[in-house]
């Protein structure tokens, strides 16, 4: 009965280009003839020590002060 269960692994992971590490994947949405279809994406770099971490830390510091005024 081993064939008949579904694969529920993650097939492919995202890696962060800079640290190599593993990222979490975002599902985001785009319309495609009239209906709206998963776009599976990398998400954030999570690692502390990544230059891609703190730069996107920086970058939504910026959103959220906008936001504030």
């Amino acid at each position: 009965m081993a064939s008949k269960k579904r694969e529920t692994q993650q097939r492919a992971a995202f890696m962060c280009p800079t640290c190599k590490h593993p990222v979490p994947s975002e599902i985001q949405r785009r319309k495609t003839l009239g209906i709206f279809v998963p776009v599976w994406r990398p998400g954030p770099c999570e690692n502390p020590d990544c230059a891609d971490h703190a730069a996107e830390e920086r970058h939504s510091r910026r959103a959220d002060r906008r936001t504030a005024d």
